[in-house]
């Protein structure tokens, strides 16, 4: 029990400085420096968590409810205080495609992110290195080496990946027809049961720049690996999850406008 409060504090402890960094950011770098501050912090709050999640989860043996409970909590408190940012290359990537941002924005953006990632890594070691619970000293007595992450082959681990960014975008698309105050918890239910689904098979981790973090640095695969299961499957899923609800569904249900332009297409919303 004193393993499962030590986590908890530094699950709070990460929390309460990202957003002290988010605050700092918005006071003092207001216009488009805040947009990569406010990734950056979040990013890294969002890897730091992971790995005190992840560390406790493989040593400390929790019960099923209790883990399920922590990552649901964890993922509501990460959408209250993210403030709109992505914590995800894919989010990028996104924006570029439907002509929000320009492709230098983004790549700025996701060179934020992998630095937030790097950082994660930094800071999980030293708090891990204080040596506060049982579960950290033991973890730096292997010198803070984690293991193979897949519990399938690589294809069925990128399969799995692939169909969890799949189903959160999907769910991230439509969540708009939920009550407003309910949003946040059915993103976060969700989460937490793509988790408890893909866990056994590839973390569910469906996020490149949190696997860069958190299972990049473990063995048992090599690095073009896990870039092929952690990065190429949710980068598909998040693909197709857009080209079927935006492309493929309107299409079959004839309410494509693609080829009109912005004032026709308008008009018959009109209509």
């Amino acid at each position: 029990m004193t393993d499962l409060w030590v986590s908890l504090a530094v699950l709070g402890a990460a929390v309460l400085l990202s957003e002290a960094t988010r605050r700092a950011a918005a006071r003092l770098s207001p216009g488009a420096c805040w947009i990569y501050l406010l990734e950056a912090a979040s990013t890294f709050q969002l890897c730091c968590c992971t790995h005190e999640l992840k560390l406790l989860g493989e040593t400390a043996r929790l019960e099923l409810p209790v883990s399920l409970t922590l990552t649901y909590t964890m993922t509501v408190i990460h959408l209250l205080t993210f403030r709109g940012a992505t914590c995800n290359p894919s989010g990028a990537l996104e924006s570029v495609c439907r002509g929000a941002s320009s492709g230098r924005a983004a790549a700025v953006l996701i060179a934020c992110q992998f630095g937030a990632a790097a950082a994660a890594q930094v800071f999980a070691a030293s708090v891990w290195s204080l040596g506060l619970s049982d579960i950290h000293v033991r973890h730096q007595r292997f010198g803070f080496r984690c293991f193979d992450p897949l519990g399938g082959t690589v294809l069925e681990a990128a399969a799995a990946e692939l169909v969890c960014a799949f189903i959160v975008q999907a769910a991230a698309m439509h969540v708009h027809k939920v009550e407003e105050r309910l949003r946040h918890h059915c993103i976060a239910a969700v989460i937490t049961g793509l988790v408890y689904t893909g866990g056994s098979i590839s973390g569910a981790v469906f996020n490149p720049v949190l696997a860069f973090s958190t299972q990049f640095p473990c063995s048992g695969h090599t690095y073009l690996e896990y870039c092929f299961v952690y990065w190429l499957g949710p980068i598909l899923g998040v693909a197709s999850c857009i080209l079927l609800f935006e492309k493929v569904i309107p299409f079959l249900s004839g309410k494509s406008t693609v080829g009109l332009d912005v004032p026709a297409a308008q008009k018959q919303k009109t209509q």
